[in-house]
């Protein structure tokens, strides 16, 4: 019996020793750190939904009215410069200009009789200004027939890409009617809208004439090969959205972007001696962002911060804490505000160190 109470009697020793060990290892485990921002040199990175033009996107129309009488390419082609794209049948048309090119004709013989006339003295001087005038408003007539002629062949004023056909071949099209697009791609046009605090941190940080480049995150989560170049911001903001749209210049050498395709600008503000949080050691309150500070009694207080910017792991402060401040770095759940704490402090860089391994 006493042999057994001895057993038992150890066996509770090694628990309670275990206990406390593994309560240790977890006190040790668990205790606050606290640091202090860092201020360097860094680049924020923000996003935009975009809408992606073609540099020229026009409309093809019917410049005379007339039955379609060919279409010579295809939905999607490829076309170069002055390329016949249509033909309206052009029956009416040359018959109207060969009466032109008649009337044209007669008019011309008799100015030169009549100018014959007038050199012997037969007729007068404004007989004379009459049959020339007759002649010159002839071959304006013939002019207007060969332009009315030449409207009836449909080329392509660059080169580009063919759209959908909005008309058949055979199909009476009016004057004006819609026949396809054509698009240019060699060069597209990146439309985005930037909120203000974003445009004065833009403009702020390329004060210079040097001209920003942004990047393109296309729909299927890929970035494309060309980078863009801010080349134009409008000259008002919407009042109702408070944003100012942007437009980025990207070249298109291998014709993956299309007019009409989305995607996410992907933009990059420098900021000098930025003065850099960790996002752990922050907290929201009904989207407000707040960080505590410890005060020299070692308790700490939570203060509210604003937020220009983020990277991995980190925020751009604006205001609400200095680089002096010491900050709570981990165990936010565990603390309230005004609970005095003990805590090992950790040098800013070593901070920022551990994160970029973490990270890693």
């Amino acid at each position: 019996m006493r042999n057994i109470l001895m057993v038992i009697s150890l066996f509770a020793l090694v628990i309670t020793t275990s206990c406390e060990s593994k309560k240790e290892h977890k006190e040790e485990k668990s205790k606050l750190v606290v640091t202090s921002p860092i201020i360097k040199d860094t680049i924020t990175t923000k996003e935009y939904v975009s809408q992606i033009h073609s540099i020229k996107h026009i409309e093809l129309r019917a410049q005379e009215r007339g039955y379609l009488q060919k279409i010579y390419v295809d939905e999607g082609q490829t076309v170069k410069k002055g390329d016949l794209l249509f033909k309206i049948m052009p029956n009416l048309y040359q018959a109207e200009m060969l009466k032109a090119k008649a009337e044209a004709e007669f008019a011309k013989i008799e100015y030169q009789n009549t100018t014959t006339l007038a050199d012997s003295n037969v007729v007068a001087a404004n007989e004379l200004a009459m049959a020339k005038a007759k002649y010159d408003k002839a071959k304006a007539e013939l002019q207007l027939s060969q332009v009315h002629l030449q409207f009836t062949d449909i080329r392509a004023p660059f080169d580009g890409i063919i759209d959908r056909f909005h008309v058949r071949e055979g199909s009476l099209v009016d004057e004006g009617e819609l026949l396809t697009n054509l698009s240019d791609n060699s060069k597209m046009w990146v439309y985005y809208n930037v909120p203000e605090a974003e445009y004065l941190d833009f403009k702020m940080a390329h004060k210079d004439s040097t001209k920003a480049q942004v990047e393109l995150l296309m729909a299927n989560h890929q970035k494309f090969s060309e980078k863009g170049i801010v080349e134009t911001i409008e000259a008002d903001f919407n009042n109702e959205t408070g944003n100012i749209p942007f437009r980025a210049t990207f070249d298109n050498p291998d014709g993956l972007l299309r007019h009409g395709e989305t995607g996410n600008i992907i933009s990059k503000i420098p900021y000098n001696h930025a003065l850099l949080v960790p996002q752990k050691a922050t907290f929201e309150v009904l989207d407000k962002h707040y960080i505590y500070v410890v005060s020299e009694d070692h308790k700490i207080h939570a203060k509210e911060i604003k937020l220009i910017g983020e990277i991995p792991h980190l925020y751009v402060i604006k205001e609400g804490v200095s680089e002096s401040d010491k900050i709570l770095l981990n165990g936010l759940r565990k603390v309230k505000d005004g609970d005095e704490i003990s805590f090992e402090y950790q040098e800013p860089e070593e901070m920022l160190s551990h994160l970029q391994l973490s990270a890693e």
